[in-house]
């Protein structure tokens, strides 16, 4: 009777042993999974075509985070509550030609987005470069950029010099979507003269770095923070994103340059993709338009 009293104690025992290992794994695997999705791998979802057919709607991406400096979480999961963040060395900084993964910097002339959301985008444009559209042809520093493999054009209709845009960054320019610049890239330390007739292009950039609206004019006076200026030193670097479909993206050509610190990571693999169009009730057509052929497919 002893031993089988014994055996039971040890059979009980043997069975916490295993509960408390089985959730002791699972949280050390939680914690191993956050590190990786916080300093290493990103996923990203495409919702929209402007990267097609690069990048497709549906797609899974992976996003190399640690490539331009990993950074802790600077939102709350699933709400756009931002937290302080710090983050880590570069091992490189974008550069042109890049698929480039970011936090969307807000609509043109908006402090802050509505909300936080990662957009996927080319980098075109580095600090101090200067961009050129012309007839749709992207010209960097006055020569013709590399045209990506799959760019797409869709509108055989292309706006004429001259013919302003007024959606278009910055405010106030008579540039287009098809016929844009020139423009130079911001990068830290550029110092900018402001005038009256200018303040419009610099106004958004400016009242973000400071994080709050600090630009007014009075008469030809230009103020910052009540202070009259006639010149703004940059405090950031910034790059230009165009998608690969460049007749249906809403890019910097629309809302600006994007500043280093909203800057994610590098998108590199498809590890999944389905049509995005099928809902989730229907699972099974769902999963029958899975696009095999682009599970672990390179992006470049």
């Amino acid at each position: 009777m002893k031993e089988k009293s014994e055996e039971k104690k040890n059979v009980i025992k043997s069975s916490k042993q295993k509960f408390w290992e089985f959730w002791r794994n699972l949280f050390w695997a939680a914690i191993a999974a956050l590190l990786i999705k916080t300093f290493l791998i990103e996923t990203s979802r495409v919702p929209t075509g402007s990267m097609e057919s690069t990048i497709k709607v549906g797609d899974f991406l992976f996003v190399n985070k640690f490539i331009y400096g990993s950074s802790s979480p600077r939102t709350i999961p699933f709400t756009s509550v931002v937290l302080p963040y710090f983050q880590l060395p570069a091992i490189k900084e974008p550069e042109r030609g890049d698929i480039v993964v970011f936090e969307y910097p807000g609509d043109r002339d908006e402090l802050k987005p509505v909300e936080i959301v990662n957009y996927v985008k080319r980098c075109i444009g580095v600090p101090g470069d200067t961009i050129y559209i012309d007839n749709k042809v992207v010209f960097v520093n006055g020569k013709e950029a590399p045209r990506p493999a799959n760019i797409q054009y869709i509108n055989n209709y292309v706006s004429p010099k001259g013919v302003a845009n007024p959606r278009i960054f910055p405010a106030g320019s008579n540039f287009n979507e098809d016929n844009y610049g020139p423009i130079v890239v911001p990068k830290k330390g550029d110092v900018i003269e402001l005038t009256p007739e200018n303040i419009e292009a610099w106004r958004t950039i400016i009242d973000r770095e400071f994080g709050e609206r600090v630009v007014t004019l009075e008469g030809d006076q230009v103020l910052i923070k009540g202070k009259p200026t006639n010149k703004y030193t940059i405090q950031k670097d910034y790059y230009f994103m165009m998608g690969d479909n460049r007749d249906d993206s809403a890019d910097s050509r629309f809302w600006g340059f994007v500043p280093r610190d909203k800057v994610v990571g590098q998108a590199f693999m498809v590890y999944w993709s389905w049509d995005p169009s099928i809902p989730f009730s229907d699972l099974f057509n769902l999963l029958g338009s899975v696009r095999i052929n682009r599970i672990a497919k390179i992006v470049h």
